[in-house]
């Protein structure tokens, strides 16, 4: 009887060993070969789930005070556009929730043959609409982040590099869970934090499998945002999304921003958070509000000055939130924080796992050297297996 089953069970475990042989290698492979590109992709990601707060505390002068009346629209887009040179045009204006911070004025100057025009954010006194400072932000520290979180700051195919980095985190992050995931059912071994003998390993198995889910989603929608059209396609074929406009060409509006702040403004309970101007593309002004704790979008046309509501598709609904989940915003706090950890730990895995490939290639080369040439003990009972 137990020769007839002994087949069999050497067979499922032949077959279960291989499984694990081939995931652990695919594992180790690519986490080692492209940890110089995981981690600083992932780093850059963990700065900018802050970087809105932090540039709004750099950007606020010391001892600034909650203003109480209307900032001068008209004067704060005079002045923004005077310092930034005649050849400049305003294209937006952001107004933090916080009074203290300045309102931020957004200008794009002309653009040389073959090269992209010139945008310049120039941040204004809420209380006089004086002009605090100018910046490109392109060229700030926040502004490289972006871009290199984004296409590597290689304009042609970067983008799809940063995607196929996140196909690749996704692997390493459920291949990872795979490696991590109990045999016989030892469920107390698998969440004990000594479940292997050093403090490397035991570090790399928890934080990797307490990471795995979220690592795996931001991946996911990394890789989404990586090829916006491809995604956008994919997304229009299960639900309803708004046509993507091309191109943002200014045009000159016969309104004002302060025409258009006005009219806004005279709606009740309602808070002004960004104003865009219209282009050859869009209907009219564009106005971000806050109103009943929620941030709402309006059309404001720019001959009739009649106020509609932007409804959002399911698509565009869908699509925002990915958006925003991956960057850790509109979701809490706690979200906001599990983005930022998520983000540290590629290094944190990279390295001990690095660490676990060295040890185990020593200790194959112990055992291959036989007996006499060990100079300590051979490994401890639990020890990962070298890799094949």
């Amino acid at each position: 009887m137990t020769a007839s089953t002994s087949p069999p069970q050497a067979s499922m475990f032949f077959r279960r060993g291989w499984a694990h042989r081939l995931w652990r290698n695919i594992h180790l492979w690519l986490g080692i070969g492209l940890f110089v590109l995981l981690v600083p992709v992932a780093l850059s990601g963990a700065i900018l789930v802050y970087h809105e707060d932090i540039g709004e505390m750099m950007n606020t002068p010391r001892g600034a005070v909650a203003s109480s009346a209307d900032i001068d629209v008209a004067a704060a887009v005079a002045n923004a556009t005077k310092a930034a040179g005649d050849k400049f045009q305003p294209t937006a204006i952001r107004f933090p929730e916080d009074t203290r911070v300045p309102v931020a004025v957004s200008v794009r100057g002309p653009a040389a043959r073959g090269e992209r025009p010139a945008f310049l954010t120039v941040q204004v006194d809420r209380a006089d609409a004086h002009v605090i400072k100018v910046t490109n932000f392109r060229e700030s520290f926040f502004g490289f982040m972006h871009v290199f979180h984004e296409n590597l700051t290689i304009p042609d195919y970067g983008r799809s590099i940063v995607g196929w980095t996140g196909a690749a985190m996704l692997v390493l992050s459920l291949s990872g869970l795979y490696l991590w995931w109990p045999r016989h059912n030892q469920w107390a071994r698998a969440f004990a934090w000594r479940r292997k003998p050093s403090t490397s390993s035991n570090l790399h198995h928890m934080a990797g499998f307490w990471i795995c889910f979220p690592l795996a989603f931001l991946s996911l929608t990394g890789i989404y945002l990586a090829w916006p059209q491809q995604g956008r396609a994919l997304l229009s074929s299960v639900a309803e999304t708004t046509p993507q406009q091309r191109g943002r060409t200014p045009v000159t509006p016969e309104r004002s921003a302060a025409d258009i702040y006005a009219i806004v403004k005279a709606r009740p309970n309602v808070e002004v958070a960004a104003i865009s101007y219209p282009t050859r593309q869009s209907n009219g002004w564009r106005i971000q509000v806050r109103e009943g704790g929620e941030v709402v979008s309006l059309i404001v046309n720019d001959k009739t000055g009649a106020v509609s509501t932007v409804q959002p598709l399911t698509g565009d609904h869908i699509g925002f939130w990915i958006r925003w989940l991956h960057e850790g915003s509109h979701a809490g706090e706690v979200w906001r924080l599990v983005v930022f950890v998520t983000g540290l730990m590629p290094a944190i895995l990279g390295v001990t796992g690095i660490i676990l490939w060295l040890r185990q290639r020593r200790q194959r080369k112990l055992i291959h050297a036989g007996p006499a040439a060990r100079t300590f003990p051979a490994p401890l009972v639990g020890e990962t297996t070298p890799a094949e």
